[in-house]
Formats: C-alpha cells, structure tokens, sequence
C-alpha cells in the first residue's frame, strides 16, 4: 500500500519563520523550500539586478575573449546546438549575439533522428559539407563529452570552444580552445552556478560577450535592446530542462515570466498566442513547461528543428506567425502518435513484473522514436495509479532505441550499466534515460534490466518506494481563497520549489460529473463545513463508479489554484484518491 507522508523538515526553521510573521503552515511550505528569514525577501522578490556576474564562470572570460576575435576578423561561426528546447534556446541565444555585434554566425543542430544527441561524426559531416569555411566551433548545451570530435576538428585546423552544462564523462575536451561547463569539479565554480542549463550558460556568455565588446568600443550603448530577448530564452530553458528555482534561476524565470510580453522575441509571443486559450498578463512556470516547451520539443522530436530555431531567431512578426503555425503543428502530430504509442504499450504490459520493458516495434505513421520518452512517462503514469503500487520503472523501445523514466526511489543509470554489454549506448539520470539496444540483443537485455531493477527493489526496500511524500495533511478549513492567493506568490514552482502538495483525511464527496467536450475530467465537490471544488484532469471515467461509492469517505491528495469560472474561488486540483481506510 502507498503511504502519504509528510516531508521531514528543520522545526526551528519553521519556528523561525513563524515569529517572522508567517502562518504556521506557511511557514511549513517555506521551510520546506530552504527559505528562512534571510532569503525571505530574495525569494518572494526575484530581481535580475542581483544575477550573478558571468565571469564568476571559469574559463567564460577566456571564452568571450576569442568568440570577440574571431567576430572581429569577419570568421565564420559556428553555434553548435541541440535538438531539444534548451538547446535551441542557447542556440538562439548565442546566434542573436554574435549577429548583433556584427559577427558571421552560422547555427547548427544536429538531427535526432540519424545523427543523434550532441556532436557525433555523422553531425560533423552534415556540418563541414553544409556550412563552408568555418573559423570557429561554439557549442552550446553540448560538447563536454565529445573529445574524439573536438580533436577531429583541430586536426582539421577548426578551434572549438565548449559550453556545457552536463556532467563529463571519463575524457574532458582537451583539444579546445576553452570549456565552459559548472559540473566539472575542477572547475570551483560557485555553487550558485553550478544548475544553470545550457541556456543559462549561453546567456552568462552572451554578457560577457556584450560587456567586453563594450569596453573594446568604447561604446556603452552597443546591442542596446538585446538582453530582453536573451533574458527569456533561458528562463524559458530552465523550465523545461528541470532546473532547480533557486537562485539564479529563479530570478531568471521568474522576471522573465514576469516580463514575458515585453522582453520575449516575437517568435515566442506568436506561439504563445496560438496555444494560449486566453492571453494572461501574467505567465506561470507551466506555461513554460506545459505550453511552449512541449511545441518547441516536439519540432525536434519529429522534424529536423529548422523551424524551432528559426522561429526563436526571428524578428519579423509575419514570419514568426508563419513558424508558429508550423511549430505548434508538430505538438499537434506528436500528441496523436503518442496517443496512439501510449495504448499500444499499454497493451504490452506485464502484470507483477519489476520492470516493464515494452519493444514497440519499428518506426511507422504510428510509432517514431521521438516520443519514446513521453509515452515511457505516460505508462509510468498509468501504473502509479494503482493504490496498491507507486509504480515500476519503463523502459519503451522503436527500433531498438528508446527511453526509460522511473518512480522516485530508483536508479535507471545504475541498471543500465548492469546491461553495458548489451546496449549500442545509453545515458541520462537516475529517473530518465536514453538507450541503444545492439541488434538481436532485445529479450536479454530485458531479462537483465528486469533483474537489475528486482535487485535494486530488494536493496531499497518495498517501504521506501511506495511512500509519497506531501507537503502537509490539513484540515478543510484551512482551505481558503487567501491560502491560494498566498500560495500563488510562491511561484514560479518547479524543480526544487515544487508546487505545495496537500492532503485531506476522511471527507466524503458529491456532485461527481464528467467535464469537457469529451467528458475526459472529473469535477466534484469536498463535502465539508464550506463546501470546496475539485477537478480530477484526466479521469471522467471514474465518474461512474465513484457514485457508487458516495457513502464512503475519501482520502485526497490536491494541488490548489484559483478559478475564475463564476464566482473567483479555489479549487483543488487532485492528484491522486483513495478510500480513508487506507493507512496514511
């Protein structure tokens, strides 16, 4: 049985924040969040004068100092990217720069499909047979593993410059010119550096580039205008490459969330425009991570990502309309396959397995690698729903490529080097990872990555994997439209300031309809002294049998928003349901 637990946390911090002025329970959700009363104001008051300065980089002022050379000289550029929105994003970022200090940039992203992540030797070819003379290479959101390449290019007479935000592996990239990358340890960057993503990298040396431009001009003013642009390319990457908010970058999420209509580049005003139903003024962190992300992904995902960047490149809002159109179409075609992808590998699953390793198959109108990892996520998904089980790690493959994700509690990097010998290639995190399967190799490397899970789940205990942890059980008084109103100056929630998760014990529930055109939600109504509204997105077919259930009380595990339909109030947003029988 999945156990709802509170997160452990400092009581004197929460003591502290309490005799500042704060609620108990806020002061609960703050604690919860490394805030005390030092950081109080840093953290409700994001500022993007108080960024760190970019050469607190190492190697950046090195860096900028060459790029400046070399755009001096008139030398072809080459911005070399990453298929994925924080690598597009740090594309744009560096490319808009190196333009606008009059420089001969040319930006470059690798296919994902045929030529794959980061700089490989089918990239390199594409590149030197498309670009012309190159007389620099700067990678952006790549390159800190790519030694054997860099070194190919210098024996070619092409210095390469890297800027990275991934850890190294074995070999560091000697053979450049400069590396840029806080995840070396040699590097004593600061630690308030060290989770910036690959935009934020590219947007610390877009400033150093500015600033010693400059001074070499005598020219204060030189790329007036700019920065706004630059600013909201990395808080947008920062999204939805999962950084932790804090520090750095949370002002740069926050201000350009805040800023968004004023400072974003046209592109992204455009699709914004075409996939907001309703144009705010105030963006959230979600319409980053749930609304544009997903559109600029899904251009790489199933495209070769030319209108993604062109789209972040451009300043002509007729054009930007156009790209948008086009951009937001792919996110159109992704959702349908993975639609599609989703049933099918659902269909695949094996009941009481440790692990659910699903082939799909070969590529097809129906299947494409590209959105292996979303529907990997999607299984996991489904499988958590069971109250009787957090879950078990997925890994989906389409033509012996594809990608696992896992519940809290596992490592997918640790299982995945048990089946080394079995796989083309493989990277990524302890819950998300990519992979090659080598040909013929399926069954076994199923029955060897099932193995290392069933190991690890021996080893960590059945108890410590089927534990959710909430922010707070509370009582439905407590439940109020200033606690929502409160709540929401937390934001921008994500990564390491994650939205407050709250539950409520034993309440009963009534009013149950199905929502949407399609009836795909659940609405229904907390019966408690004031009656509260919830929405369960997703699960209208529960509708049916939960009415069978109205006399029994529930258990309900919610996230808060405000409703502006009808009258302003809060709503639960549900996460998860469970008779109260159950123990806590």
């Amino acid at each position: 049985m999945v156990r709802w637990v509170e997160k452990p946390l400092e009581e004197a911090r929460v003591r502290e924040l309490a005799e500042f002025g704060c609620s108990p329970l806020m002061a609960r959700l703050l604690a919860l969040r490394g805030v005390d009363k030092n950081s109080y104001r840093d953290y409700f008051h994001p500022d993007y004068r108080k960024l760190s300065a970019p050469a607190q980089l190492p190697g950046i002022v090195r860096a900028a100092g060459l790029i400046l050379d070399e755009i001096e000289r008139g030398g072809r550029i080459v911005v070399f990217g990453d298929y994925d929105c924080d690598g597009f994003c740090a594309t744009a970022i560096l490319t808009r720069t190196i333009l606008k200090l009059g420089g001969n940039a040319y930006p470059f992203i690798p296919r994902r499909i045929g030529e794959g992540y980061g700089m490989t030797a089918t990239s390199l070819q594409r590149l030197l047979s498309e670009s012309g003379p190159i007389a620099l290479v700067v990678t952006v959101d790549n390159g800190i593993n790519s030694e054997n390449e860099i070194a190919s290019l210098r024996r070619s007479g092409i210095p390469v410059i890297v800027t990275d935000h991934h850890l190294p592996g074995e070999k560091l990239p000697v053979s450049s010119e400069v590396f840029v990358d806080p995840k070396v340890p040699e590097t004593n960057t600061p630690a308030k550096l060290q989770t910036l993503c690959g935009a934020g990298i590219a947007y610390c040396l877009a400033g150093q580039l500015v600033t010693e431009a400059r001074r070499r001009r005598n020219d204060e003013r030189l790329a007036k205008g700019l920065g706004g642009k630059l600013f909201t390319l990395a808080g947008l990457a920062t999204v939805t490459d999962i950084m932790p908010l804090d520090g750095d970058n949370r002002i740069l999420v926050a201000e350009s969330l805040r800023n968004f209509h004023r400072w974003a580049p046209v592109g992204l005003i455009e699709l914004y425009y075409r996939s907001a139903r309703s144009a705010s003024t105030t963006l959230t962190a979600r319409d980053f991570g749930f609304m544009l992300g997903p559109r600029i992904n899904a251009c790489g995902r199933l495209g070769d990502g030319s209108e993604a960047l062109a789209l972040l490149l451009s300043d002509d809002r007729e054009e930007a309309r156009t790209l948008a159109l086009k951009v937001d179409g792919y996110n159109i075609a992704r959702k349908k396959i993975e639609q599609d992808m989703t049933v099918a590998a659902l269909a695949k699953i094996v009941d009481g397995a440790s692990a659910q390793v699903i082939d799909l198959g070969c590529s097809s109108e129906t299947v494409h690698i590209g959105v292996a990892g979303i529907v990997a996520a999607r299984v996991l998904e489904k499988l958590s729903e069971n109250e009787t089980s957090a879950g078990v790690p997925v890994c989906v493959l389409v033509d012996g490529n594809g990608s696992c994700r896992a519940p809290a509690g596992y490592n997918l990097r640790a299982a995945l080097d048990e089946c080394a010998d079995l796989l083309a290639h493989y990277g990524g995190h302890a819950l998300a990872a990519g992979l090659g399967v080598k040909p013929g190799m399926t069954e076994a490397f199923r029955e060897r990555f099932v193995r290392a899970i069933y190991e690890q789940n021996e080893r960590i205990g059945e108890e410590e994997l089927s534990t959710v942890a909430i922010d707070a059980w509370v009582d439905p008084g407590a439940i109020t439209l200033e606690l929502a109103e409160t709540i929401a100056l937390m934001e921008p929630f994500g990564e390491g300031n994650g939205e407050p998760i709250f539950a409520l014990r034993s309440v009963s529930i009534e009013n149950l309809r199905a929502l949407g055109s399609q009836g795909n939600h659940l609405q229904l109504t907390v019966s408690a002294e004031r009656p509260l509204r919830g929405v369960w997105w997703n699960h209208g077919q529960m509708a049916a049998e939960l009415r069978d259930y109205r006399a029994r009380r529930f258990d309900i595990m919610f996230t808060l928003e405000i409703s502006s339909f009808g009258e302003r109030h809060v709503e639960l947003k549900i996460i998860s349901m469970r008779p109260s029988t159950a123990i806590s």
